[in-house]
């Protein structure tokens, strides 16, 4: 998760900060995973049961985790009408298919195999490209049976949506975060390279007419007011994000939304690249511990291995010396407990101008970033982006922006007296 410090800075900067942080909607919504009904059908997993005895059908680092939960409590329910009784509701006659033979993945493939907990330890950088390919094959697959046996029903429609979204965000995940933590420029060109597929069958999975068919439908059943509140609320907002993914936009229009949501999804790509990049440059060599003093222990030992990393083969964490760095240990530790306020400022100053200048100055791809937005809320008939964020919303621009001046007023009185402050005591 990025996170971006400011002090009393222009409101403009805030809305552009803002606006920049807001993710591309390439998805469909992750409202729906903890309100589905578990079974064993549902098992987020791509290999044969024989191959892997073991298996769960909610594994803890999975988004549909809390279906579990319904499992565990199910003997608790005694109201028929609670939203966890209506896993029968269905607008069509029609008998549910048996469960097709889940096709063998690639043994070897860490990410393609049964596991409770994301196999970080194994996964890399050559992992990633057959990976996605064969993930994005057997969804293409699955989404295509889907779409050819949907009806508007709970079990033939929302949980094989479920698996199909759930499956791809966790794989998916596990590659992001070890670009995140464990960054190399053999990772980086593979994600690269399979990024445009798996917008691609985002922008595919968003834009299905089958399944937003199925939904409408659902909606219009005489049996919509047997729903609870929380799956009517389900339904409603696959409706409104298949709208805003694009499903009734007709073929050109279709066709330059998603030229722009590729190209949104590349410069973002690129924007926590370089972000990820001026955090690892900066570092700050002490050698006198009076310059640090006030960081605990923990902390010192962390800047005293930093140096060791640096080529400084004797700092310790009692001698030094010592490396303060961007990453968010240092950071929070000198910001937090540091008692030299000149090297709280010049460490803040850094983090927060990250990514700012230089071959890695991100502002062009935020100039970029806007402009594609602004093209893509007029192509679904918005006049700003802002106003396509707060779709799916309870918020609306304007309580967000007169939130933001009730922020920028209560503060700036407070700022101004502590610069004040500052300069004086400087």
């Amino acid at each position: 998760m990025r996170q971006y410090m400011y002090f009393a800075i222009p409101s403009v900067r805030v809305l552009l900060i803002v606006n920049m942080l807001m993710a591309s909607r390439i998805s469909l919504s992750r409202s729906i995973h903890p309100l589905l009904k578990a079974n064993q059908r549902t098992l987020p997993l791509y290999l044969s049961k024989q191959q892997y005895p073991k298996s769960y059908p909610c594994p803890l680092w999975s988004s549909s985790f809390s279906l579990c939960l319904q499992t565990l409590h199910k003997s608790t329910i005694t109201n028929p009408t609670s939203f966890l009784s209506h896993s029968s509701f269905s607008c069509s006659s029609t008998p549910l298919s048996p469960s097709l033979p889940m096709e063998e993945s690639i043994e070897s493939n860490p990410l393609l195999q049964d596991f409770d907990f994301p196999p970080f330890d194994v996964v890399e950088a050559k992992h990633v490209r057959p990976g996605i390919r064969a993930l994005l094959k057997k969804l293409e697959d699955d989404l295509l049976e889907l779409e050819r046996t949907v009806d508007p029903s709970w079990p033939r429609l929302v949980e094989p949506l479920e698996k199909i979204v759930d499956r791809l965000t966790v794989v998916w995940g596990i590659v992001n975060h070890l670009k995140a933590v464990k960054d190399s420029p053999e990772l980086r060109a593979a994600i690269e390279e399979v990024q445009p597929e798996k917008v691609k069958f985002l922008l595919r999975l968003g834009q299905s007419k089958p399944l937003y068919n199925a939904f409408k439908a659902i909606q219009e059943c005489p049996d919509w007011n047997t729903l609870s509140d929380a799956r009517k609320r389900i339904v409603e907002s696959q409706i409104k994000e298949a709208i805003l993914n694009g499903v009734s936009l007709e073929d050109d229009k279709r066709d330059q939304f998603n030229k722009i949501e590729q190209e949104l999804e590349r410069l973002s790509q690129k924007f926590d690249e370089n972000v990820l990049d001026a955090t690892k440059k900066f570092e700050k060599l002490i050698t006198d511990k009076k310059e640090i003093d006030g960081l605990p222990a923990t902390a010192l030992g962390m800047a005293a291995q930093a140096a060791v990393s640096k080529g400084h083969e004797n700092a310790t964490a009692e001698n030094g010396p010592w490396v303060i760095t961007l990453d968010a240990p240092s950071f929070i530790a000198v910001m937090q407990h540091a008692r030299n306020r000149s090297l709280r400022e010049e460490v803040y100053r850094a983090y927060v101008t990250r990514a700012s200048s230089g071959d890695l100055d991100n502002t062009s791809i935020i100039d970029q970033t806007l402009k594609l937005r602004l093209e893509k809320a007029n192509l679904l008939n918005y006049k700003n982006y802002a106003e396509v964020s707060m779709a799916t919303k309870m918020a609306t621009v304007e309580k967000a922006k007169e939130l933001l001046e009730k922020l920028r007023s209560a503060s700036w009185n407070a700022a101004v007296q502590g610069s004040a402050l500052y300069l004086v005591s400087s």
